[in-house]
């Protein structure tokens, strides 16, 4: 893998959908560079400091949110002398997002009295009463040709679909939840999932045009659903529980043919294999050199010489560290925090909040554990290949870890002093964008062999 150098930043980055371009928020100024040489491309200066960025699917739009002020601004690629503000009023705006057609925005105003639908061609604006969240509760269907919005009326909570064309609701239908935590259109565009608040475990299937397909409830009297996620081929349902579990639904018959346990400890039999993080360090002596201190590494450390990481296969059993939530606390680290699919749907990968430094990688053909990562710092995010099956993870660390099915391995950063706490692929997996507190770099990722002989030694 090779690096570019840091670049500062002091908010949301994210790569364009058609990867040239990389937005970088940095205070009130929106920079835009090119992704293949880095130089700067447009330069706009927002009215307040950004809060978030989003691009239109088409790349030649960007909305910054200035969630302080606030008030949206959008930008354009081809025509930079084109302005586009969004202010309402004493509504204010907690949330912002792009419809799929890449002419309309989507502002939600605070307390969630109204959402409203800004078009960039005519200045019209449609009004949508009473939505139940700000940045959740809206779903966009695959073509992009309607939206799904959950509001909330008389103590009850619906769910509106409009038409992207004319933002005319095209019909409208109650949900069977107390406290309606999100909703998401399946890949096919056959059903919609709505799922209740942790308060109460209940996974809702609907048609299109209302009809309750099946109702999922795991148990009663507990912390309920956590984190939901379909399958890129729509054919399974993983559903993330406060309970530790994760489970499986299929599309046929919407039944249960897959429930995974996150043990604290792993004991034979088990066919999956277990990479954990260790210390490698070198024994330099580098006493007698006059070095700069910027020359320096950053996971350098004076009093046992330079330290490398390396994975390591563990023998059965093998115990996690496991963290117990305080009881007298609200939203306890535990359950299925993290949840992921390949790009393939064979594998999907969790992180239980409870053991918060294990990542799980479940074979969906197997129906069992493929592998588990353990790391010496919790998860901060992993993220798939868009293109193949290689799954990339940082911890806060100076690292990057990756895995395929050939096995694990550690990449360093050379950066000094720069420590990877988020990252995101561009579309076509060949880039990767890593961020740091006030810093980011790029990183080139090579493709996949066919048959990769990758291990925990390279």
């Amino acid at each position: 893998m090779e690096f570019t150098e840091a670049y500062k930043q002091t908010g949301p980055c994210c790569f364009s959908p058609n990867s040239r371009y990389v937005a970088v928020a940095n205070d009130y100024r929106l920079v835009i560079r090119d992704t293949f040489s880095f130089q700067v491309v447009q330069l706009f200066s927002c009215l307040d400091k950004i809060s978030y960025i989003e691009w239109a699917l088409d790349s030649e739009y960007i909305l910054c949110g200035l969630y302080k002020k606030p008030m949206i601004q959008a930008w354009s690629l081809t025509q930079p002398e084109w302005t586009c503000k969004i202010d309402e009023g004493p509504a204010g705006i907690s949330y912002a997002r792009w419809s799929p057609d890449s002419r309309h925005i989507l502002t939600t105003s605070e307390f969630q009295l109204r959402l409203t639908v800004w078009s960039l061609l005519n200045t019209a604006c449609v009004h949508v009463q009473w939505p139940k969240h700000g940045s959740k509760g809206v779903s966009f269907n695959q073509d992009g040709k309607f939206a799904a919005i959950c509001t909330r009326r008389d103590c009850k909570d619906y769910v509106n679909l409009l038409s992207c064309q004319s933002w005319e609701i095209m019909g409208s239908f109650a949900v069977d939840t107390l406290d309606l935590a999100d909703l998401e259109w399946s890949p096919d565009d056959s059903s919609i999932v709505v799922w209740d608040s942790p308060l109460e475990y209940k996974v809702l299937i609907y048609s299109p045009d209302g009809r309750c397909l099946f109702k999922y409830q795991a148990y009663e009297c507990g912390l309920g659903v956590k984190t939901v996620s379909w399958s890129p081929c729509g054919q399974f349902l993983a559903i993330g529980s406060y309970d530790q579990m994760l489970r499986v639904l299929n599309h046929l018959t919407w039944k249960t043919f897959a429930e995974f346990l996150h043990l604290s400890t792993v004991r034979a039999p088990c066919c999956a294999a277990i990479f954990k993080e260790i210390d490698e360090p070198l024994e330099l002596d580098m006493s007698e050199l006059s070095l700069d201190d910027n020359f320096m590494p950053s996971n350098y450390d004076a009093s046992e010489g330079y330290i490398s990481v390396r994975y390591e296969v563990m023998e059965l059993p093998v115990a996690f560290p496991f963290q117990k939530p305080p009881a007298d606390k609200p939203n306890p680290k535990q359950g299925v925090g993290l949840l992921a699919w390949s790009k393939d749907s064979q594998y999907i990968c969790t992180r239980n909040d409870s053991m918060p430094t294990a990542l799980w990688i479940w074979d969906m053909q197997r129906l069992e554990v493929a592998a588990i990562l353990v790391q010496k710092e919790p998860i901060r995010a992993a993220v798939w290949d868009p293109t193949c099956t290689r799954l990339l993870v940082c911890t806060g660390s100076s690292h990057l870890y990756m895995w395929t099915p050939s096995g694990a391995f550690c990449v360093c950063n050379p950066l000094p002093g720069f420590s990877i706490t988020d990252l995101k692929w561009n579309i076509d997996g060949s880039c990767l964008l890593l961020k740091d507190k006030d810093a980011f770099c790029c990183a080139t990722v090579p493709p996949l062999p066919e048959s990769s002989d990758y291990s925990s030694d390279d």
